[in-house]
């Protein structure tokens, strides 16, 4: 485990003590039960922008902190312990970081402040299928006179009924597979010609499926260079990856540390149920695991702060090697909890449910290994 700066032990006791006491999991439980269309209560997401969440990354010029991606994840990672619910990750780690990758100076000085204080909400949308191949992209961006008319939809796009704005990833050129001919614009949520479909997914989160019918932008929207912005798209999607990581992590290992105690108290047969040997090694299985992974998700988040060349195949080992933890965990937390951790008032199904969706965000075990063994020519 890596030693934290000063300033990141502080943001991890303030963010530990903040879940605890004002998003536990029990508040994730009531916005469920309510139905918010959203997907996370407005007041939380407000507390988390007085908190000073939302401009981790963004640099002062823009209103923000000036910080990392490491001491953003720190926070992320308490977030997953409460399976709280809002859209800092997608808006002020994903979308600010495509907006602050891009070349559109006047596109960060619109969107980034308004980021930061929570005025808006701007997110990624990348993917077209029920699969993450962010070279396969479809959506057309056509020329116009004066601009671009994008044409086509998008799948899965997080807080997405939510957002204010998306960076939407178009073709301006190409075929569907081929990374060049890839362009990033910024889009308002509330540009002609944009509809959205709320998606009901097993994590209640509020995801969404959205249409482009001729939406006509100019080409100050435009944030990438046009035709050559695959390698832009994959640098924030990686920071994506490795954010979303750090905050399965901290899913994960509450899963952990909730099943650990109960081995501790549970008694059958006259002893606590930890006593007992095959127990016992699952657990001891299940900590190497997730120590295992916290390094993955450490390394990836240091080498893309410090850019270093090898952050690439370090976010895909963090997201594969993370998500096959909280698989397994989340897993045997319902099996060692027994009968009452299949029932829905125990909240073992809300974390197992949060740990399948976010495995397959931005790229599943499958698509990671094989981006990952690919570096190498293998």
């Amino acid at each position: 485990m890596a030693v934290l700066t000063e300033e990141q032990t502080i943001l991890k006791d303030q963010a530990q003590a903040w879940v605890r006491e004002e998003a536990p999991v029990a508040r994730f439980r009531q916005m469920r039960d309510s139905g918010a269309e959203i997907g996370f209560e407005v007041d939380t997401w407000r507390k988390i922008v007085e908190l000073g969440w939302s401009g981790i990354i963004v640099p002062e010029a823009y209103g923000g902190s000036g910080m990392d991606c490491r001491t953003f994840g720190v926070v992320l990672e308490e977030l997953g312990r409460g399976l709280t619910a809002s859209p800092l990750f997608a808006s002020c780690l994903v979308g600010a970081s495509a907006l602050l990758a891009g070349n559109n100076e006047d596109a960060k000085r619109s969107w980034l402040p308004r980021i930061v204080s929570g005025e808006a909400i701007v997110t990624l949308a990348v993917d077209e299928g029920p699969h993450h191949n962010p070279a396969g992209i479809s959506l057309k961006a056509t020329r116009t006179g004066d601009g671009f008319g994008l044409t086509g939809e998008k799948a899965f796009v997080l807080d997405g009924f939510a957002a204010d704005a998306f960076v939407v990833a178009a073709r301006t050129g190409g075929e569907a597979g081929d990374e060049a001919g890839i362009s990033l614009f910024v889009v308002p949520g509330d540009a002609q010609g944009i509809s959205r479909r709320r998606l009901s997914v097993t994590d209640s989160r509020g995801y969404a499926d959205l249409t482009f019918d001729n939406v006509v932008v100019g080409m100050d929207a435009l944030i990438s260079a046009e035709g050559d912005g695959f390698a832009m798209l994959d640098a924030v999607l990686d920071r994506a990856r490795a954010g979303l990581a750090a905050e399965m992590l901290g899913t994960g290992a509450e899963c952990f540390d909730r099943t650990l105690e109960y081995l501790k108290t549970r008694v059958q047969f006259g002893q606590v149920i930890g006593s007992f040997q095959s127990l016992g090694h699952r657990a001891a299985t299940h900590f190497m695991e997730m120590e295992l992974a916290r390094s993955c998700v450490e390394g990836a988040l240091k080498a893309i702060d410090e850019e270093e060349g090898d952050a690439q195949i370090l976010a895909s080992l963090a997201k594969c090697q993370v998500g096959e933890f909280v698989h397994d965990m989340s897993n045997d937390m319902i099996q060692m909890h027994g009968g009452i951790g299949m029932t829905d008032e125990f909240d073992a199904g809300l974390f197992l449910k949060r740990a399948r969706t976010t495995a397959t965000t931005f790229g599943n075990q499958a698509f990671h290994r094989s981006r990952y063994i690919s570096h190498f020519g293998i």
